[in-house]
């Protein structure tokens, strides 16, 4: 097992003293993705896909900006072993068949290694054709179940049940509330997965559900009448396992109904304060998120990766910005772990799987390490708005 972020993080340092880390317009890439290399030696190609565009396109961002800071990082630091990493990234609108297109094009274009798609569904699907060639995929962010269903799949990110057994827990362990509410989509395998999951354990601990409403993706612009449900049932709590659009929905209704509760979601409800914008962004204080990070932790990797994020993209990174990051230091570390000499080593693909299983990784998200069934495993915690920034719960 290897503790690999700590050791990459200090030749970055050393490399800082000499060069900066710039924004993505300062290296070369393919259309609809970005690259950074250095002259001459291997390269490994990792492809990611994700929403660029559309109404989840603040995911794909994210997760496609944290991994350009990784991989000049890398790059800048001597690569691995001699070997240095590019990043081409495809938009997918959040869609699967967009999606399957656009890791064809990747592998056109020669990716060694696949970032899997940063949504569930269209993870899913791009499963389906990594397995097919037998890659190692490593989604950030892709937390539904058959995200990681095959032997060649891992994850950075929890995956959704594990997200409301953990935020049932996180309520119960720390006294935040006692009756709790939930509007979910059930139309969303994501939603009633993380639901499922939240139900089960606050039945296990003793959580009480005074009332539970749904929508569908037919239904996710009025909530009217799933407030005043909230309302009525006396929910001291209204759980969440919902995107950040339909989310921003909800707290500007809620706002106008009167309901007085606390709002706790998890890693979909991540980039609320650009859903609902800045002239509601006061709506969004004492909202809680479940999350693996927190933007205003003061650990030193935390730290630099934050000041070099908001240089290049002027922007507070998220979740999804840290969980590309630690995808591309997870590479770099099974690909150090593997011995070999480049992408074109015979039985690459094969030494990266196996390689996932043997690694540590100190990552922005936690400290991981991964089991054959490609989930990770690390602490999770959460983080509460205060005057439009997230903060560590405690520390707010």
């Amino acid at each position: 097992m290897k503790k690999y972020f700590a050791m990459m993080m200090a030749a970055v340092m050393a490399a800082a003293c000499f060069t900066g880390c710039g924004s993505s317009s300062s290296t070369e890439g393919t259309e609809g993705g970005d690259g950074a290399t250095t002259e001459g030696g291997a390269t490994i190609v990792i492809g990611g896909i994700g929403p660029l565009t559309g109404d989840y396109a603040t995911y794909g961002i994210s997760a496609k900006q944290g991994a350009e800071i990784a991989i000049e990082e890398i790059n800048e630091a001597g690569g691995v072993n001699g070997v240095t990493f590019q990043l081409l990234f495809e938009d997918d609108q959040a869609d699967p068949s967009t999606a399957v297109s656009a890791y064809n094009m990747l592998m056109d274009d020669g990716m060694d290694v696949s970032l899997g798609a940063v949504t569930s569904g269209a993870c899913i699907a791009v499963a389906e054709e990594s397995q097919q060639d037998g890659i190692l995929l490593l989604t950030p962010s892709g937390s539904q179940k058959e995200c990681t269903q095959y032997d060649n799949s891992f994850r950075i990110c929890f995956q959704d049940p594990d997200q409301g057994t953990y935020s049932a827990e996180f309520i119960k362990d720390n006294g935040i509330a006692q009756k709790i509410g939930i509007i979910y989509d059930k139309s969303n395998d994501y939603s009633v997965g993380i639901t499922d999951s939240f139900e089960a354990k606050a039945a296990e601990i003793g959580l009480e559900i005074v009332t539970k409403q749904a929508f569908t993706d037919q239904s996710n612009t009025d909530f009217s009448a799933q407030i005043q449900a909230v309302k009525d049932a006396g929910a001291e709590l209204l759980f969440l396992p919902i995107y950040a659009q339909e989310a921003a929905y909800i707290l500007t209704q809620a706002d106008k109904a009167g309901l007085e509760t606390i709002f706790f979601g998890v890693d979909g409800m991540d980039g609320i304060l650009e859903k609902i914008g800045a002239e509601n962004q006061a709506l969004t204080e004492g909202v809680m998120l479940l999350t693996p990070f927190a933007a205003d932790a003061q650990d030193e990797q935390t730290v630099a990766f934050v000041e070099k994020y908001k240089a290049a993209y002027n922007a507070t990174p998220d979740q999804f910005a840290a969980d590309g990051y630690d995808a591309i230091y997870t590479i770099a570390a099974a690909f150090e772990q593997t011995g070999l000499s480049s992408a074109d080593d015979e039985g690459f693909n094969e030494a990266m799987i196996a390689a996932m299983t043997e690694i540590t990784v100190d990552g922005l998200t936690g400290t991981m390490t991964w089991t054959a069934d490609g989930e990770p495993s690390k602490s999770a915690t959460a983080v509460v708005i205060t005057d439009g920034v997230y903060k560590a719960y405690g520390l707010e």
